[in-house]
């Protein structure tokens, strides 16, 4: 039996649950007996469907066995996918709601599913961290994804649907990065309005624009501004254990939720149906988890604010 081969599409290398997610298929790649290869998409939507569209439309020695992919921006590509079904390529989706699939499942004898992260959950249990941080309610600076964003909305979903009414949100978007963080906020904080704004907590909806969130402060905030600040709560999403978790441990977010990679699941399925020759189901979800438990957080958030208050 020949030895079966997987390309994994990814949407930058300037994230870390993006990085994560290529190691975690590279190890299930050398667990399994296949050979893998991870490209990037720079947040490119159109770099990523032309990279894609170069395999599916080259010769046919070049075909991968299946492609692996999280998409830029909110199509997930229908006209590649076609393209790669009718190719006789496996087609499987990351974090992306792909109307599609159902029908292309009708098309071809290949495994085409998606796996995604249970976003409303993980909206849902930051939800619980900021009603568990603000039990008086209080103003949230929350940090979305981009707007054509399936996973962004969905987060936002799960915390609008479990929040409490005496929690208010004050919104803006970041691409992921902390770069992308550190401008949204920078330009808030030029706003004559966010100067007196009372915000009580930072929420992102990932690390990364936590991170940025906090690097903003740090360097836009008045002297006498910066430290309220910086002693604020800050929420971040991924929970990766050299980065989120590492955060959480110093101190630099109170919270975060761990959101296991999606590609380890991904490449066992499509290992799995490739070698029995079958259609998966056509969804599988990972299971986030608040990192550390919310009593354990809160606890912690307590003793920070009497050291600083005594």
């Amino acid at each position: 039996m020949k030895k079966l081969r997987f390309l994994v599409s990814l949407t930058t290398d300037d994230n870390d649950y993006q990085l994560e997610q290529a190691s975690a298929a590279e190890e299930a790649a050398h667990r399994l007996g296949v050979d893998t290869e991870v490209i990037y998409a720079e947040n490119d939507a159109i770099n990523q469907s032309q990279q894609l569209l170069k395999v599916v439309q080259g010769p046919k020695e070049g075909y991968p066995d299946g492609i692996i992919l999280e998409p830029v921006g909110g199509t997930a590509f229908p006209h590649v996918a076609r393209a790669a079904a009718a190719a006789g390529i496996g087609w499987v989706v990351l974090n992306r709601d792909a109307d599609y699939i159902q029908e292309l499942r009708k098309t071809t004898r290949s495994p085409i599913f998606s796996i995604s992260s249970d976003h409303s959950e993980i909206g849902r249990i930051q939800a619980q961290q900021v009603t568990a941080l603000l039990p008086k309610g209080g103003t949230i600076l929350y940090i979305e994804g981009p707007s054509d964003n399936s996973a962004a909305k969905q987060r936002t979903s799960g915390m609008q649907q479990r929040k409490p009414a005496n929690i208010t949100l004050v919104t803006m978007k970041g691409k992921w990065t902390g770069e992308s963080a550190t401008r949204a906020v920078s330009s808030w904080m030029r706003l004559s309005t966010s100067q007196k704004a009372p915000v009580d907590l930072v929420c992102a909806q990932n690390d990364a624009m936590a991170m940025g969130a906090r690097k903003a402060f740090q360097e836009q905030a008045s002297d006498a501004a910066r430290a309220r600040w910086m002693n604020l709560p800050f929420l971040g999403v991924d929970g990766l254990r050299k980065t989120g978790q590492a955060f959480v441990r110093s101190g630099l977010l109170t919270g975060t939720v761990v959101v296991p990679p999606n590609t380890t699941l991904a490449m066992e399925m499509l290992f799995e149906a490739l070698q029995r020759g079958s259609q998966p189901a056509p969804l599988a979800f990972t299971v986030p988890e608040a990192f550390p438990t919310i009593d354990e957080m809160v606890s912690r958030y307590m003793e920070k604010s009497r050291a600083l208050t005594t």
